[in-house]
Protein backbone atom coordinates (compact mmCIF):
# COMPACT_ATOMS: atom_id res chain seq x y z
CA UNK A 1 0.00 0.00 0.00
CA UNK A 2 1.31 3.72 -0.93
CA UNK A 3 0.01 6.50 0.46
CA UNK A 4 0.53 10.35 -0.66
CA UNK A 5 0.44 12.93 2.25
CA UNK A 6 -0.07 16.47 1.57
CA UNK A 7 0.27 19.60 4.15
CA UNK A 8 -1.13 21.66 1.41
CA UNK A 9 -0.35 25.40 1.34
CA UNK A 10 -0.36 28.34 -1.39
CA UNK A 11 3.42 28.98 -1.07
CA UNK A 12 5.20 26.05 0.22
CA UNK A 13 3.49 23.04 0.26
CA UNK A 14 4.45 19.63 2.05
CA UNK A 15 4.38 16.10 0.22
CA UNK A 16 5.24 12.72 1.38
CA UNK A 17 5.09 9.34 -0.21
CA UNK A 18 5.36 6.00 2.06
CA UNK A 19 4.97 2.43 1.58
CA UNK A 20 3.42 -0.38 3.54
CA UNK A 21 4.96 -3.77 2.77
CA UNK A 22 5.07 -6.69 4.80
CA UNK A 23 4.53 -5.10 8.23
CA UNK A 24 7.33 -2.49 7.78
CA UNK A 25 7.05 1.39 6.61
CA UNK A 26 9.74 2.91 3.75
CA UNK A 27 9.91 6.06 2.75
CA UNK A 28 9.40 6.81 -0.86
CA UNK A 29 9.96 10.32 -1.30
CA UNK A 30 9.07 13.27 0.32
CA UNK A 31 9.94 17.08 -0.35
CA UNK A 32 7.94 20.45 -1.07
CA UNK A 33 6.20 22.67 -3.46
CA UNK A 34 7.64 26.42 -3.35
CA UNK A 35 5.53 28.76 -5.17
CA UNK A 36 5.63 32.85 -4.91
CA UNK A 37 2.93 34.67 -3.33
CA UNK A 38 3.36 37.15 -6.76
CA UNK A 39 2.47 34.42 -9.02
CA UNK A 40 -1.35 34.61 -10.01
CA UNK A 41 -3.19 32.03 -8.01
CA UNK A 42 -4.41 30.40 -10.75
CA UNK A 43 -1.19 29.88 -11.84
CA UNK A 44 -0.04 28.33 -8.12
CA UNK A 45 -3.09 26.05 -8.34
CA UNK A 46 -1.87 24.05 -12.15
CA UNK A 47 1.63 24.04 -10.63
CA UNK A 48 0.02 22.00 -7.52
CA UNK A 49 -2.05 19.96 -10.39
CA UNK A 50 0.44 19.44 -12.18
CA UNK A 51 2.71 18.19 -9.51
CA UNK A 52 0.47 15.58 -7.65
CA UNK A 53 -0.51 14.79 -11.07
CA UNK A 54 2.41 13.36 -11.94
CA UNK A 55 3.59 11.83 -8.73
CA UNK A 56 -0.34 10.14 -9.19
CA UNK A 57 1.45 8.60 -12.76
CA UNK A 58 4.61 7.93 -11.44
CA UNK A 59 3.59 5.55 -8.58
CA UNK A 60 1.07 3.86 -8.07
CA UNK A 61 -0.63 5.44 -4.73
CA UNK A 62 -3.81 3.84 -2.90
CA UNK A 63 -4.60 6.44 -0.09
CA UNK A 64 -4.30 10.23 -0.54
CA UNK A 65 -3.85 11.64 3.54
CA UNK A 66 -4.42 15.20 3.70
CA UNK A 67 -4.08 17.59 7.10
CA UNK A 68 -7.50 19.68 7.44
CA UNK A 69 -7.42 23.25 7.36
CA UNK A 70 -8.46 25.27 10.56
CA UNK A 71 -10.02 28.97 10.18
CA UNK A 72 -7.24 31.00 11.61
CA UNK A 73 -6.85 34.54 11.43
CA UNK A 74 -7.12 35.00 7.96
CA UNK A 75 -10.15 33.58 6.18
CA UNK A 76 -8.89 34.35 2.82
CA UNK A 77 -5.66 32.01 3.68
CA UNK A 78 -8.57 29.34 4.28
CA UNK A 79 -10.32 29.61 1.84
CA UNK A 80 -6.95 29.17 -0.85
CA UNK A 81 -6.35 26.01 1.03
CA UNK A 82 -9.65 25.03 0.18
CA UNK A 83 -9.20 25.43 -3.84
CA UNK A 84 -5.69 23.21 -3.37
CA UNK A 85 -8.09 20.34 -1.39
CA UNK A 86 -10.44 20.70 -4.29
CA UNK A 87 -8.12 19.86 -6.78
CA UNK A 88 -6.39 16.46 -4.40
CA UNK A 89 -10.08 15.43 -3.88
CA UNK A 90 -10.53 15.60 -7.71
CA UNK A 91 -7.45 14.02 -8.78
CA UNK A 92 -8.25 10.96 -5.90
CA UNK A 93 -11.68 10.77 -7.80
CA UNK A 94 -10.32 10.76 -11.14
CA UNK A 95 -7.68 7.90 -10.01
CA UNK A 96 -9.82 5.84 -8.15
CA UNK A 97 -8.17 6.53 -4.41
CA UNK A 98 -9.28 6.68 -1.43
CA UNK A 99 -8.72 9.97 0.91
CA UNK A 100 -8.29 10.53 4.51
CA UNK A 101 -8.75 13.84 6.24
CA UNK A 102 -6.56 14.26 9.67
CA UNK A 103 -6.79 17.65 11.83
CA UNK A 104 -3.63 18.93 12.73
CA UNK A 105 -4.61 17.81 16.19
CA UNK A 106 -5.13 13.66 15.45
CA UNK A 107 -1.54 13.85 13.44
CA UNK A 108 0.25 15.19 16.24
CA UNK A 109 -1.85 13.15 18.74
CA UNK A 110 -1.08 9.66 16.64
CA UNK A 111 3.09 10.66 16.09
CA UNK A 112 3.76 11.60 19.44
CA UNK A 113 0.67 10.33 22.04
CA UNK A 114 -0.18 13.78 22.59
CA UNK A 115 -2.23 16.20 20.79
CA UNK A 116 -0.96 19.70 21.65
CA UNK A 117 2.71 18.90 20.98
CA UNK A 118 4.57 21.49 19.10
CA UNK A 119 6.46 20.92 15.51
CA UNK A 120 9.65 19.66 16.86
CA UNK A 121 8.05 17.11 18.73
CA UNK A 122 7.03 15.62 16.12
CA UNK A 123 9.95 15.83 14.18
CA UNK A 124 11.90 14.37 16.88
CA UNK A 125 9.43 10.90 16.91
CA UNK A 126 9.78 10.74 12.91
CA UNK A 127 13.27 11.26 13.17
CA UNK A 128 13.28 8.13 15.52
CA UNK A 129 11.41 6.02 13.55
CA UNK A 130 13.50 6.65 10.22
CA UNK A 131 16.89 7.03 11.34
CA UNK A 132 17.82 7.66 7.57
CA UNK A 133 15.93 10.43 6.71
CA UNK A 134 17.90 13.63 6.84
CA UNK A 135 15.96 16.25 8.80
CA UNK A 136 13.91 18.52 6.31
CA UNK A 137 14.51 22.08 6.10
CA UNK A 138 10.84 22.86 6.36
CA UNK A 139 8.32 22.36 8.44
CA UNK A 140 5.85 21.75 6.05
CA UNK A 141 7.61 18.53 5.08
CA UNK A 142 7.88 17.06 8.52
CA UNK A 143 4.24 17.65 8.73
CA UNK A 144 4.02 15.88 5.60
CA UNK A 145 5.46 12.91 7.05
CA UNK A 146 3.45 12.50 9.97
CA UNK A 147 0.49 12.92 8.18
CA UNK A 148 1.83 10.02 5.37
CA UNK A 149 2.57 8.05 8.18
CA UNK A 150 -0.84 8.75 9.67
CA UNK A 151 -2.18 7.67 6.53
CA UNK A 152 -0.24 4.28 6.34
CA UNK A 153 -1.49 3.45 9.79
CA UNK A 154 -5.25 4.81 9.28
CA UNK A 155 -6.68 1.16 9.29
CA UNK A 156 -4.76 0.42 12.80
CA UNK A 157 -6.35 3.24 14.21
Amino acid sequence: MIVLGIDPGCIVCGFALMEKRDKKTFIIDYGYIKMSSKQPLSERLLIFHDHFEAILKKWPVDIIALETPFLGKNAQNFLKLGYLRGILYLLAEKNNLKTIDLSPREVKKTVTGFGGADKSQVARVILQLFPQLTMPDKDDVTDALAITLCGVWYKQL
